[in-house]
């Protein structure tokens, strides 16, 4: 496992999920993912899948593989239209990790 370093330096992305704004922040190695005031189970869904996604970083697992993982998983509430819509907060977390790699690769 890939031990982390002391500082890191992440991008936030901004994404609207059926439960509210999720702030999903990515650097080299983690994903943090929380929702505004939602509280309860939609914080702690996106918290663990945040660890998850960290732990799966750090031991290598490339990105695109959890981005295949946790695409188009649907909820009861759905957002947006269209290529905007966001299935739940697991596909909004894989749209930004998407987002965020695809930037980089192009760099």
């Amino acid at each position: 496992m890939i031990e982390r370093p002391k500082a890191l330096q992440g991008i936030t992305y901004r994404v609207i999920t059926g439960c509210g704004a999720l702030y999903v922040t990515i650097n080299e190695m983690e994903v943090f993912a929380s929702i505004g005031k939602a509280g309860g189970c939609a914080t702690a869904q996106a918290e663990a899948i945040g660890r998850l996604i960290s732990l799966g970083l750090r031991s290598g697992i490339p990105p695109q593989r959890v981005i295949k993982q946790l695409m188009s998983i649907s909820c009861h509430s759905p957002a947006g239209v269209d290529d905007e819509r966001v299935l739940s907060c697991a596909d909004a977390i894989a749209k930004a990790m998407k987002e965020h790699y695809n930037e980089r690769s192009t760099d």
